[in-house]
């Protein structure tokens, strides 16, 4: 035990010798090592788009208007048999078929009504044949109304005053017709109503020359008679487009020729292929020039016009736009016409 004392005592003096405190352990600092710089080979300049070239696109031509002229009892063998130049030019300029359809009974006003209403006989209720105006007009919204409301001017110019029974006369700004009767004594009248309202300016003009159906049921249809009426009708027309080129209306009207029946013998009405069968020929801005697929009704006269001039399509319409004439996509198997009870 004292030894050990001993050993204690000795080992005290030895750590006060040494100062009395124990030395502290050197703290390891980790060495910082070098930074590289990294020298490029080249410095990139900032991205810049090339600008690519302007392209300004040729402007498609502009409806202006549009020109619906009917000539009555026009089957589609008379235009080449009545060497029609006027007519068989545009067909040659526009698209056309010489299979359109009208409607039964195969009949001047309520043929013509479902051309510019739109509609069947079962929904227009347009089934007589003469001017009875006690009858009223036409049911249903007609391509002059919608003319009408957008602002635009509506003309009609007729060879029968019975026409006057398609439409309310408030629905057109101006409204003619040759006389009284189905008798035309001056094919100039009609000619000259005609220019005289284009030199006042339209927006949609409907025209219709009577003189072949009065020859047909004098004569007979496509006889010497008829066909000279037709001729003489076409060089009128003809008479027109020169005055509406004088006056740079022509490039930007968009024209549509047809008629409301065809005929046989003396007559027509019935659902016979000669009187059902009607010419039916556009032309002008827009349209793409081919003999059409499409199988078109005398309604789609109305929905078409409403289609080039921007103006909305009724939905109790039994018409449509024929798109094909456009180069739009179209349904070569479309089934229509009017069908039941006329």
């Amino acid at each position: 035990m004292i030894r050990f004392l001993k050993q204690l005592t000795l080992l005290a003096l030895f750590l006060q010798a040494c100062g009395g405190t124990s030395a502290s352990l050197p703290t390891l600092q980790p060495a910082s090592l070098p930074t590289p710089t990294l020298t490029p080979s080249h410095t990139p300049s900032p991205f810049t788009q090339t600008p690519l070239p302007s392209v300004t696109s040729t402007p498609a031509p502009n409806i202006a208007r549009v020109l619906i002229v009917s000539f009555d009892g026009l089957r589609p063998d008379a235009i080449q048999a009545a060497e029609m130049t006027t007519v068989m030019s545009l067909m040659q300029n526009g698209a056309y078929t010489l299979n359109a359809q009208t409607i039964v009974p195969s009949l001047t006003l309520p043929s013509h009504a479902s051309m510019l209403v739109g509609a069947c006989p079962a929904k227009h209720i347009v089934r007589w044949n003469e001017y009875v105006p006690e009858n009223g007009y036409a049911l249903g919204t007609d391509i002059f109304d919608l003319a009408n409301n957008a602002g635009l001017r509506t003309v009609m110019v007729a060879g029968k005053e019975k026409l006057r029974q398609v439409t309310e006369p408030s629905s057109t700004d101006f409204f003619g017709f040759v006389d009284s009767t189905d008798k035309v004594n001056d094919i100039i009248s009609l000619e000259t109503m005609a220019i005289e309202e284009i030199r006042k300016g339209f927006d949609l003009m409907f025209l219709h020359f009577p003189d072949g159906d009065l020859a047909g049921h004098a004569d007979g249809w496509m006889s010497n008679e008829q066909l000279l009426a037709y001729r003489l009708d076409d060089k009128s027309l003809g008479l027109i487009f020169d005055v509406m080129k004088s006056r740079n209306l022509y490039d930007d009207t968009l024209i549509i020729i047809t008629a409301d029946h065809g005929g046989h013998d003396t007559t027509h009405g019935s659902d016979l292929p000669e009187d059902l069968t009607i010419p039916w020929i556009i032309s002008g801005p827009l349209i793409v020039r081919n003999e059409l697929a499409t199988q078109v009704y005398t309604m789609d006269t109305a929905a078409t016009v409403a289609f080039a001039l921007g103006l909305p399509i009724p939905t109790e319409w039994d018409g449509i736009p024929v798109y094909e004439a456009f180069g739009l996509p179209f349904d070569p198997l479309r089934a229509g016409g009017c069908t039941g009870t006329p």
